[in-house]
Formats: structure tokens, C-alpha cells, sequence
């Protein structure tokens, strides 16, 4: 079967673009930069995206466009013979269900909350009774298994369609009202009254924050978000990088994927803030940023429904265009391993990920006796942690490891693979920083997630 490659450099950079801008941009990105120092904290969290993450999305780039295959083959055709290199694809298959099994519910959330948004929902109701939909829809089970068969029909209709005829060309429309919708939202936000203390609290460069954090807090919340942000570790960009030519360097698409991930984090940031301190409330981190907080907010703003209507439907083109790429991988993959047809595979994967979907569902109402994490958490905190804090900085370790070891790709196949094309070479210079010092950077951060979970 020929393989499908997408049509445009510009697909390819905007669907693995989709696969990094998600939720983490929009309701963890602006909340640890203003915590840990404003546009101080921006200026490492640019460092380390560049020196921690990119040189990875390099690498699963690599693999895939070397091999032709998603991760189901694509080490069995690339390792030296005898390894066992190939059994790591189990895990990455198992990192991107993992993601779909709470991201769909997530992406089901916002889907609810943009049609009550626009309906006027949430129209003069008190603070607490806003906090009350959120927890009513996250107690109804039927709403919310409702609300993820949408997104999980939606996500697979337009995947069953095929790479350039679907996927690409509804990214593409997607992700561009998405920024559409993020600079217009942007504006609205920073011309709101006192929206200049919101912007000096998030733009500022603020070291005495720093100081009074702690320097070495501050940078490994930086390493911690540029690392994260960018999903990698799972195989979901190798399947695209299997799907482009040769004629630019995976470098300067890294890089291409690499700013538009940063540049909608910020964008988030000048919506969250100056609305925020405009209104004269704290800023949150996670659901109740979303949920909670920003509804209050467009409820109490000039035209609140009309902006909180829209700003639900740019949270759900993020999300959904997340889920479609991730979708679009396990479909491929499912391709590579059983040689099923695309529609075939869709149609089975469909299947598993309706019945999957259904713990993370279950732990807000009918399970919610099962806290595994500690009181008060959910099924939905497992499975995040399982992929955030083992199957990403695991998987990236093993990408690092399988491309600079001479029994693994090795570096020369590596480097010789991101030689070619038009574009910015990768940084030979960097060869012992990144063969010997990024894997211990990225131990580093394996270990640190579980200390923060003990602690």
C-alpha cells in the first residue's frame, strides 16, 4: 500500500503543531509564568524549549522519515539487527491511548461548555452557581459520555477520510480560526480597563520573584514546561515525520512547530490576564481556570456571552485539533502493524477508545471512591500521571538513546538523515551535550515528577 504524504510543507507544520498546542498553553503555560517571574520566566522557558525539547522533536521527526513507518515499524526497520529497539513501540502506542482517554473528556467539557456558553447559560449566576455547572456536568455521566462521543465521532469521521483529503485540510481551517479567534480574543483582553496591571504582572521581568523563589525552582519549571509542551516521547510526531518529503530539513520544521506552540501560549496569556485582573480575580491553574474562573468572568464583562462563546470555540478547536492528529497516529500505526485498511482501522480504534474513554468518565461520578493518587483525585489524575510522568520523559529518553548510540540508529544515521533538505542543519557542535547531557537532563526530570507527587 503507498504510503499518503501530505500535500503541503504547511499541513505538515500546522498538524504537528496541533499535536503540541492543547490544553497545557492555555491553562498551565500563563499561570507558572506569571507565578515564577513574567517575561523573565518566558526568556528560560524559550532557552529550555530550544536546547531540551526541540533537538528531540528533531529526533522522532528523523525516525519517521527514515523509516517511511510510525513507530509500529519504523525501529524494527531502523535498529541494528538482534536489538531489541521494537518492543519500545508498545509503549508508544499505549502513550497515545493513554492521552485520548482523558483528553477526549476534556475535549467533551469544552465542547458542553461552548454550547451553554453561547446559549446564555451562564447568564446571571452567582459565582458559586457557575462552580456548580462545572460539578454537576462532571457528576452526570450520561452528559459527559455524550459530550466525548461527539468529539470521538467527529475526530474519527474526518481521520477515516484520509491524510490529505481530511486530516490535513480541516487542520488547516481549524488552526487557522484558531489563531484568528486567539488575536482577537488577545485584543479584546488587553483593552479592557486596568488590563495594564494584568500585562505587567505576566510581561514584566520580575527577578525579585525570582530571588524569593528560588533561581533553581524557577529553571526547572522551565525545563519542566518546555519539555511537556511539546508531546514528545510517544511517537505521535514520528507518524508525520513519516509522511513528509525531503525537501526541507527537520530542523527548521522543528523549529516552525517549536514557535507556533510558543506563540499561542502567550497569545493565552494576554487573554487570561488582563482579564483576570481587569475583573479583580486570582488567576488559576488547570479545570477550574477554564471551568471556573474565566466563566465567572465573561459573565460579569460588556458582551461576556459573545466573548466567552468565542473563547469556548478556540479551546475547542486546540483541543480537538489535538485529538485528531493524536487519532490520525494510532490509526497509522494500526495501518503499519496489521495492514488494515484506513477505514477499517479507524472504524475498530473507534470502538476501543469509546469503551476506554469510559474510567476517566466514571471517576468524577459513579467510581469516585477510587482516589489512587491521594485524596481527592480522580482516574483522570492516574492516567495523566502515567503518561506525563513515565511514558513522555521515558520515551523521549529511548528517542535520545536509540538516535546516538552506536547500538541504537546512531548518531551518524541520525545526523546524516537531518542533513537533508533545504533548511537550518542540525547543530553537529551539540553532538556530546546532546548525546551525554540531555539524557540526564531528561532522568532528571522522570525523577523529579515522582518527588513532587511524595511531596
Amino acid at each position: 500500500m503507498k504510503r499518503e504524504h501530505f500535500s503541503s510543507r504547511l499541513g505538515f507544520i500546522l498538524i504537528t503543531a496541533a499535536c503540541s498546542i492543547g490544553l497545557g498553553n492555555i491553562w498551565r503555560f500563563p499561570y507558572i509564568t506569571g507565578k515564577y517571574g513574567g517575561a523573565s520566566f518566558v526568556v528560560l522557558y524559550l532557552i529550555f524549549l530550544v536546547i531540551l525539547g526541540l533537538p528531540i522533536v528533531v529526533m522522532e521527526f528523523a525516525v519517521g522519515r527514515a523509516s517511511q513507518r510510525s513507530t509500529a515499524l519504523s525501529l524494527n526497520l531502523l535498529e541494528p539487527k538482534g536489538t531489541k529497539w521494537h518492543w519500545f513501540k508498545y509503549a508508544t502506542i499505549t502513550g497515545n491511548y493513554l492521552l485520548m482517554m482523558f483528553y477526549t473528556v476534556i475535549s467533551g467539557w469544552l465542547l458542553y461548555y461552548f454550547v451553554e456558553m453561547a446559549k446564555g447559560r451562564f447568564q446571571g449566576l452567582t459565582s458559586h452557581e457557575v462552580a456548580n455547572v462545572f460539578l454537576n456536568l462532571q457528576g452526570n455521566p450520561t452528559a459527559m459520555i455524550l459530550c466525548t462521543a461527539v468529539v470521538i465521532i467527529i475526530s474519527f469521521g474526518i481521520c477515516s477520510i484520509g491524510l490529505q483529503k481530511g486530516v490535513e485540510r480541516v487542520t488547516k481551517v481549524m488552526m487557522t480560526l484558531l489563531f484568528g479567534l486567539l488575536i482577537v480574543l488577545a485584543v479584546r483582553s488587553v483593552t479592557l480597563p486596568n488590563a495594564e496591571n494584568g500585562l505587567h504582572y505576566y510581561l514584566y521581568p520580575d527577578f525579585r520573584t525570582m530571588q524569593k523563589i528560588g533561581l533553581s525552582e524557577c529553571i526547572f519549571a522551565a525545563m519542566g514546561q518546555a519539555f511537556f509542551t511539546l508531546s514528545i516521547g510517544i511517537g505521535t510526531l514520528s507518524v508525520f515525520g513519516s509522511r513528509i518529503d525531503k525537501s526541507h530539513s527537520l530542523t527548521s520544521n522543528a523549529l516552525y512547530m517549536g514557535v507556533l506552540d510558543t506563540v499561542v501560549a502567550l497569545l493565552a496569556g494576554l487573554i487570561i490576564f488582563p482579564a483576570c485582573f481587569s475583573f479583580g480575580v486570582e488567576p488559576d491553574s488547570g479545570p477550574n481556570l477554564l471551568f471556573i474562573t474565566l466563566p465567572n468572568i465573561f459573565n460579569v464583562m460588556n458582551e461576556g456571552r459573545i466573548w466567552g462563546t468565542l473563547f469556548f470555540l478556540f479551546m475547542v478547536f486546540a483541543a480537538i485539533s489535538t485529538v485528531i492528529a493524536v487519532i490520525e497516529n494510532i490509526i497509522t500505526y494500526m495501518m503499519d502493524a496489521t495492514g488494515w485498511s484506513r477505514k477499517k482501522s479507524a472504524l475498530i480504534n473507534f470502538g476501543l477508545l469509546s469503551v476506554l474513554s469510559l474510567p476517566c468518565i466514571f471517576g468524577f461520578n459513579l467510581w469516585s471512591s477510587f482516589q489512587p493518587l491521594g485524596d481527592g483525585s480522580t482516574i483522570l489524575d492516574l492516567e495523566d500521571f502515567i503518561l506525563s510522568n513515565n511514558l513522555l520523559p521515558l520515551g523521549s529518553l529511548v528517542f535520545l538513546l536509540f538516535c546516538t548510540r552506536r547500538y541504537g540508529w546512531g548518531w551518524d544515521n541520525f545526523y546524516k538523515e537531518t542533513l537533508i533538505g533545504k533548511g537550518l542543519p542540525y547543530p553537529k557542535f551539540a553532538r556530546k551535550y546532546i548525546s551525554y547531557i540531555l539524557p540526564i537532563i531528561v532522568l532528571i526530570i522522570f525523577i523529579s515528577g515522582y518527588l513532587s507527587l511524595f511531596q
